[in-house]
This record gives structure tokens, C-alpha cells and sequence, in this order.
């Protein structure tokens, strides 16, 4: 197993792209490409920027069941995590993940009404590689 979790580590490492998966008001899943997370803790909390105004928050608010996906197209690998999403906005998540240059997005910097946290947390994890799947706790 550690060798799979070697490769599932190597995968999440390699991306710049991930994709979230929530769940809209009418019960349907919603797939988002975001940006690779910015932060994360292994393979259990990945922390991604957003703005406060989307739908994708709301959404999450709403109903915190989520999925987060990364894949490698050239090699068809993939691992899909299944767990929840916390909308945080408290100053030290902010904080945690701000870059130079967000100003770009957010003007009024770290403070701005308008930035806000995704902390994603894992609880089950399934790896696709050479035509089977495993999955795992995480």
C-alpha cells in the first residue's frame, strides 16, 4: 500500500490543475477545474483560494460533500477523494495560503470581503493506475 500512496503523492505533485466536485441546490454533482491547492496536509486537507461571491461557496455552505480529482492525462492516472468542504474565511487561513500577486484578484488584499478559503478534508481516496483501482482510507 505504501507504494501505491508513494504514487498517489507523485501524481497530486505533478499538477497544476485539480478538479472539485459539488453539489448543486437541485442535488446534481458540479465539476470545477481550479487551480492546483496552494497548501495541503498530505493527503487528508487541501486548501484552495476562491472568491466569497461564487457559486461554488455557496454551494459548499449549503452542502459540504465534495470530491477533489487530479489526473494525469499522458499517463491516464487519476486519484479521486471523497470527503467535505469547509468555507473559512477567519484571517489565519487567509493568511496561510496568500501570494504576491492575488492582488490581481482580490484588490484589496488579504482582508478582502471577497477572498476566501477552501479546506478541503479527505476521508477515502481511490487511485486509478494500469487498468485497476484501489481505493484507501486517507
Amino acid at each position: 500500500m505504501q507504494q501505491i500512496l508513494n504514487q498517489v503523492n507523485a501524481l497530486i505533485e505533478g499538477q497544476s490543475t485539480a478538479f472539485l466536485g459539488s453539489i448543486d441546490e437541485e442535488g446534481f454533482p458540479q465539476i470545477k477545474a481550479v487551480l492546483a491547492p496552494r497548501v495541503r496536509e498530505g493527503m487528508k486537507c487541501f486548501y484552495f483560494t476562491t472568491n466569497t461571491s461564487s457559486m461554488r461557496v455557496r454551494q459548499f455552505r449549503e452542502n459540504p460533500k465534495a470530491n477533489l480529482y487530479f489526473c494525469d492525462q499522458g499517463r491516464f492516472l487519476g486519484v479521486m477523494f471523497r470527503g467535505s468542504m469547509e468555507v473559512l474565511e477567519d484571517k489565519a487561513s487567509k493568511e496561510l495560503i496568500w501570494r504576491e500577486g492575488d492582488t490581481l484578484y482580490y484588490p484589496l488584499g488579504v482582508t478582502d470581503p471577497d477572498y476566501c478559503v477552501l479546506k478541503f478534508t479527505g476521508t477515502l481516496g481511490r487511485f486509478y493506475s494500469n487498468f485497476k483501482s484501489v481505493s484507501f482510507e486517507v
